[in-house]
């Protein structure tokens, strides 16, 4: 007898998530190797959030009752209650999309940055970026939810991809804010992280002619370029 489930997500990689996650729920101590996807639809990014269509996945593993594994995951010393958090999420989101990999983590005043290293790290980011995005969305919002009063952003970096997508973002400011003065209208951005929102910020600090604004509410601010 097998136990199936179906499930989406804005990524592959979160709807495998997501479909392990119910998986474990209806089976306690389940054996996270014995688990086969079905990628169904590998969904589509629409322009600025319109037109989403989400991915999905079927999960299926054996029902039979499992031995329950024990998942101790052992605390690094000298890293904080949030580190050890963050880590903990990377790791089993990682564990259940099937890639190998290591997680370090850099923490200072008001980020922790997860870095993860591995023979898997294409699959880790994924298309355009996508799977790594909602890695990092995830960790995010369990900050937000978990430690409204002392969050940190959480940054999820693996073979160098915050390093180009910061120098693709900064592309994007200068061709937003030309733009902007084209058309002489406001122009808002996807949904970023603070990090990132920043990169945009600092890029357009010395634009003549635009000023910039966050707008919305985390997990979801974004970036508006506004003439003057």
């Amino acid at each position: 007898m097998e136990l199936q489930v179906e499930a989406t997500g804005e990524t592959v990689g979160e709807a495998k998530w997501s479909a392990l996650r119910e998986l474990e729920r209806q089976q306690p101590g389940l054996d996270k190797s014995s688990v086969r996807f079905q990628v169904v639809t590998e969904g589509e990014r629409g322009l600025l959030g319109v037109g989403f269509t989400p991915a999905r996945v079927i999960a299926t593993v054996s029902a039979e009752d499992p031995t329950p594994i024990a998942d101790v995951r052992v605390p690094v010393a000298d890293e904080s209650e949030l580190a050890a958090e963050a880590r903990d999420i990377v790791e089993r989101v990682c564990e259940g999309i099937g890639v190998n990999a290591e997680v370090e983590i850099d923490e200072s005043a008001d980020t922790i940055t997860v870095v993860c290293t591995g023979p898997d790290l294409g699959m880790l980011i994924g298309r355009h970026g996508q799977t790594i995005d909602a890695i990092q969305y995830l960790a995010n919002a369990a900050m937000y939810r978990g430690h409204a009063d002392e969050r940190k952003e959480v940054v999820v970096d693996a073979a160098g991809y915050r390093s180009r997508r910061r120098a693709t973002l900064e592309a994007l400011a200068v061709r937003s804010a030309e733009r902007c003065l084209a058309d002489s209208s406001s122009v808002e951005l996807e949904p970023m992280t603070a990090v990132e929102r920043k990169v945009v910020h600092i890029r357009l600090k010395e634009f003549d002619g635009v000023e910039t604004t966050s707008e919305g509410t985390e997990p979801n601010r974004f970036v508006v370029i506004k003439p003057l």
